[in-house]
């Protein structure tokens, strides 16, 4: 719909243009406000990053890269274009190459943003105070990536395909930046057309159900952190995840072969991935998806993280469940030598 300014005597039209005829560029104009002035098209996020790039074999960059107050990734693509192009495809696979980043991976990069940029402010300071944490919750963060795709106009093929998507439960939102100008100064009508907002209203009260059943469900999980002392070091408030880390590796580390770890776990079919030979992180990766199926976001994959045995390289599962502390329990009663102490913290 056209803007109008409204006279004593008459609505007049305010004249609609395009980015390019009154040279407004993507990058130089429209994403550098936008980074200062997130908020415009993404309430309730802090950018963490520009032309974000930090991937191998890929020379594909995030416009801006955000997180939002439910410490979720959001991938923020611009166009200044009236159809959007592709840049639904484009966005689907950065969330997919960003869903695995880690909260310490999050805080480097704004780290280096911050120093790109010469603020002087401290990066894991500023997120915890922004998600309002007192310190870090790799449980809590990172569950979902959002996609927030901007341009000027998007075409029927790409608005027909964010829907589709929607519909699947994909975070995605298309925000419309239509250029006007009006008395020699250049105004833009910012609207979120997908979901239109009285849409998404509804479709939050559609899903309350559901989301009341995953919430009852939620409360039947094990969320139990544990302290473990490992050779005198202290690690307090671990994951369940990162506790078993910890007293595998140090019972790795201490001369306990993988397969004998496995011998007392004999029911989890995933707690080792290996490959043949002393490799680092990148080369384990390349290796095990050679071998076939090797997911590699259910494993431990750090260079210190993986455990060399026998000339074979063995990544641990993160993966852990309501048996935890029966798995505790058998390796410290097994190995009560190793100079680990675990108790579950209060």
């Amino acid at each position: 719909m056209p803007l109008y300014e409204m006279t004593d005597n008459a609505f007049k039209k305010v004249e609609q243009v395009s980015f390019s005829s009154v040279s407004i560029l993507e990058r130089s104009n429209i994403q550098r406000l936008l980074r200062d002035n997130i908020s415009v098209v993404c309430p309730d996020a802090m950018v963490i990053d520009e032309e974000f790039g930090q991937w191998e074999d890929s020379k594909r960059r995030i416009d801006l890269l955000a997180l939002d107050k439910n410490a979720n990734l959001v991938v923020i693509e611009l166009k200044r274009t009236d159809d959007g192009g592709h840049m639904d495809l484009q966005a689907i696979r950065y969330a997919s190459m960003i869903s695995v980043m880690r909260f310490d991976q999050v805080v480097n990069i704004y780290a280096n943003y911050l120093k790109k940029r010469n603020i002087e402010k401290v990066a894991k300071t500023e997120i915890l105070n922004f998600l309002d944490w007192e310190d870090a919750d790799e449980e809590q963060f990172g569950q979902d990536v959002r996609i927030v795709l901007v341009a000027a106009d998007f075409s029927k093929e790409l608005t027909t395909s964010v829907m589709w998507l929607i519909q699947r439960d994909i975070n995605i939102r298309c925000v419309r930046l239509k250029p006007h100008q009006h008395n020699g100064n250049l105004i833009i009508d910012v609207q979120q057309i997908i979901p239109l907002p009285e849409v998404e209203d509804y479709t939050v009260k559609i899903k309350e159900k559901e989301q009341a059943e995953r919430t009852s469900r939620n409360t039947e999980r094990d969320l139990t952190k544990y302290n473990v002392k490992v050779n005198g070091k202290m690690f307090d408030k671990q994951s369940k995840r990162r506790a078993m880390l910890y007293i595998i590796k140090q019972l790795c580390d201490s001369g306990v072969s993988p397969e004998q770890i496995r011998e007392l776990i004999p029911w989890h079919s995933r707690l080792w991935k290996s490959v043949d030979g002393n490799v680092c992180s990148k080369d384990f990766c390349a290796k095990a998806e050679s071998i076939g199926n090797f997911d590699p976001i259910r494993y431990f994959l750090e260079d210190d993280e993986l455990i060399h045995s026998g000339g074979k390289t063995y990544a641990l599962t993160n993966q852990w469940g309501g048996r935890t502390r029966e798995v505790i329990k058998a390796l410290l009663a097994k190995y009560p030598d190793k100079g680990i102490g675990v108790e579950e913290s209060n």
